[in-house]
């Protein structure tokens, strides 16, 4: 690790947007955000309830939703959420309450969807920050896939007759106003309605997975639960699948890098293809992403802890990911990308990939990869620049750290 002292604040290193300063400033005038934007689970069931005229829960197979949700709850009381930040969570907790009771209705009036197969998905995941996110768009290109859009996971199971334009308008106010609350945020992870989205979005009614524990600065209590999160995952897929053509799943989310095999307990015959790139890029990145979330709905963000924990976590996550690649432990079906490969020659890139998991890499995929980069260049939102000094690292340390890693996978030093 560098040297934590000085470390600036988030304060200090942005400036937010007049409305919502003004927004957040109104907590004052209210005692507190807490009172001006009350957050009690009960009450959140009930209104849940009363929007959807759906009384009860269908088993979604993930087990105690409800003891979880109690807990969630308890940790955002316990967090120091802004108005605007607790105003955010409050609609991700209804919304995650009425998609559970939408989707218990749909199977209660129709079995045949929990009977729905989810077939050898492919997994992308890696450290975050080291392209897992292009390398997901660019294969959701794949005609053969099935990659989760918003619109379609966000809003899986809704009343006969809501119309494209409803579905597509709600699932825009919650992933776009992110960067309307902190527009920095889209040069470093742009989120649309229209574009695929990562699991950890897909189970947040769980309240089992990584959501919750990466938008609170102090989850408190609340702990995750990969057996129930994978559950309602795999709900949400049969509910979305279910009636349309067969395809494989296309998923993602860096943090299968730390439950290896609770993903396969779930999905035994899924490929996974790996994205690797220089740690001293990756770790600062991560805490920089981490810490905007954070600071898109609270004040107080601790930065030095956030680092430390990503340092612990990674290192650990990653060089797990080294020895089993060297034991054979890894997924059969798996594939590896560099962030360096993928941003000098992608295809070449994916092409590889797809010989370590067997799939075929057609010529109407290649082409599709080519026009899209072509129509969406690096930066288009700004360029999201950093070094592991200001996030309170030092480089040659953290590759110090990980020089299993980096062997084991020939992750080149990006200076």
């Amino acid at each position: 690790m560098g040297d934590m002292s000085g470390l600036p604040s988030m304060a200090e290193r942005y400036v937010r947007p007049d409305w919502v300063r003004r927004v957040n400033a109104m907590a004052e005038a209210a005692g507190s955000a807490v009172h001006l934007v009350p957050l009690d689970a009960g009450a959140l069931i009930d209104a849940a309830r009363a929007s959807t005229g759906v009384a009860a829960f269908g088993d979604l197979g993930d087990g105690d939703w409800e003891g979880r949700l109690r807990a969630v709850v308890a940790a955002i009381n316990t967090s120091d959420l802004t108005v605007v930040g607790r105003l955010m969570t409050r609609e991700e907790l209804l919304r995650c309450l009425r998609t559970r009771l939408f989707l218990g209705a749909e199977r209660a009036g129709n079995p045949a969807v929990g009977e729905e197969q989810i077939v050898a998905p492919v997994v992308v995941t890696g450290p975050a920050r080291s392209g897992t996110t292009i390398l997901f768009e660019l294969l959701a290109l794949d005609a053969g896939l099935r990659s989760p859009v918003a619109t379609d996971v966000l809003h899986p199971a809704l009343p006969q007759g809501t119309d494209a334009a409803t579905r597509r308008a709600m699932t825009e106010s919650e992933q776009e106003l992110w960067a309307d609350v902190a527009p920095e945020f889209a040069a470093i992870h742009e989120l649309r309605a229209d574009l695929p989205v990562e699991c950890i979005t897909i189970t947040a009614p769980s309240f089992a997975g990584s959501h919750w524990s990466m938008v609170l600065d102090d989850p408190g209590g609340w702990m995750p639960d990969p057996a129930s999160d994978f559950a309602f995952h795999k709900a949400v897929l049969q509910s979305v699948q279910h009636g349309k053509p067969v395809q494989q799943w296309l998923l993602k989310t860096p943090a299968y890098i730390f439950m290896f095999d609770d993903l396969l307990k779930a999905y035994p015959d899924a490929s996974v293809v790996f994205t690797h790139r220089d740690p001293a890029r990756t770790m600062p990145s991560t805490v920089s992403t981490t810490a905007m979330v954070r600071w898109i709905r609270s004040d107080a963000v601790d930065v030095p802890a956030l680092a430390e924990l990503v340092n612990l976590m990674f290192s650990a996550g990653l060089n797990t990911v080294a020895a089993r690649h060297n034991d054979g432990t890894l997924p059969k079906l798996t594939g590896h990308v560099r962030f360096t490969d993928l941003m000098a020659e992608p295809v070449e890139a994916i092409a590889a990939a797809y010989d370590g998991i067997g799939r075929d890499f057609t010529h109407a995929h290649r082409a599709a990869i080519a026009d899209y980069l072509a129509n969406k260049p690096r930066g288009k939102h700004g360029r999201h620049d950093y070094t592991a000094e200001e996030w309170g690292y030092d480089a040659t340390s953290l590759r110090d750290g990980l020089t299993s890693y980096i062997s084991t996978f020939g992750i080149v030093s990006e200076g």
